[in-house]
């Protein structure tokens, strides 16, 4: 499959870069560059993910990385590091408490930041990181395996209303709130969901597959591959619009539940980053997106590209941050 070749060589762009280059010291000092930053970047900058590999966030910065070097937009290395832990939260705490000022950490973020901040369980939120650029939306993507009883999202609301704890449903943090609010859509008690929790598409797949869970929700790139081979089935996708890659998918509007909600995905700093840095990242990620490279792996991915910085930025995580916390309380969690 293209979608596989794409990753395999962004995996192996990754390893190679790791291997060639060494820690940048992260103590807020702007050491990668002069004092004036003119000469910024001029040793590594550091990529982590806060999830497991083949999860979103991996499969995001990955994609990142490996574009931002083929189309020779950053010359320095910037290897790709795994941090998972707590659904991100575990990596974001670390990136508040142990790089505020440096200018040689980057890392990618979603609408967990803000999940995990509304739960409680997280004391971080995107104000308290320097946020870069949103780069894309995501819509997710409920899916069953190919020989499961549940063909259709009716079918499987209607078992989770009629008895929640018969159904687990595998979800990551931030993916259990779009399926907590179908539940309430569907008449049914969104608290009493029997959610599993996975750190990425990955475990979820294996998971459908052994029959350890029934359903399971993530973004559409982590189940792609599998849908696209028929192991899964998609039962709808949640968001504005069906997805090109899946147009046989129908929305949860068409399906009468009105719930749109959307994982937007974006790239991060530590907090108090210098302006140059965040210039820097800025310009070459709106450089990225506007490349072929780019518009090839979105749709490889069934990815929106939302880029968004500054002013419009703020105002669109304001305003998301918002409904997230309406959500909860509504779904009551």
């Amino acid at each position: 499959m293209k979608q596989s070749r794409f990753l395999a060589g962004t995996l192996l762009v990754a390893v190679s870069l790791a291997a060639c280059s060494g820690d940048g010291d992260g103590d807020g000092d702007g050491s990668t560059g002069d004092v004036a930053g003119e000469d910024y970047p001029s040793g590594p900058v550091t990529m982590t993910v806060g999830a497991d590999p083949g999860s979103g966030f991996d499969i995001t910065l990955r994609t990142v990385v490996t574009l931002l070097q083929q189309e020779e937009l950053v010359e320095v290395p910037m290897p790709v590091e795994n941090a998972p832990g707590a659904a991100s939260a575990v990596w974001t705490a670390q990136m508040v408490e142990q790089h505020e000022g440096a200018d040689d950490q980057v890392s990618v973020t979603s609408l967990v930041m803000m999940t995990n901040n509304a739960r409680g369980q997280s004391d971080y939120n995107y104000d308290d990181v320097t946020m870069i650029a949103r780069l894309i939306s995501e819509y997710y993507v409920v899916v069953t395996s190919a020989d499961s009883e549940y063909t259709d999202l009716a079918s499987v609301l209607d078992a989770v209303v009629e008895d929640p704890g018969a159904v687990p449903v595998g979800a990551a943090s931030d993916d259990q709130l779009p399926f907590a609010l179908l539940v309430d859509a569907a008449g049914g008690d969104a608290s009493q969901v029997n959610f599993v929790a996975y750190e990425g598409g990955g475990e979820q797949s294996a998971a459908l597959l052994s029959g350890d869970i029934e359903v399971a929700i993530a973004g559409t790139s982590e189940f792609l591959p599998l849908i696209e081979s028929g192991e899964l089935n998609a039962l709808t996708v949640i968001g504005e619009e069906q997805l090109e890659g899946l147009p046989d998918v129908p929305t949860a509007v068409e399906e009468g539940y009105d719930v749109t909600i959307s994982n937007w995905r974006g790239i991060y700093g530590p907090p108090e980053m210098p302006d140059y840095a965040v210039e820097y990242w800025q310009g070459v990620l709106e450089e990225a997106v506007a490349t072929d490279a780019w518009a090839e792996a979105a749709e490889q991915n069934q990815w929106v590209t939302t880029f968004m910085v500054e002013d419009e930025l703020d105002a669109y995580l304001e305003e998301t941050n918002q409904q997230v916390v309406d959500a909860f309380e509504t779904i009551g969690q």
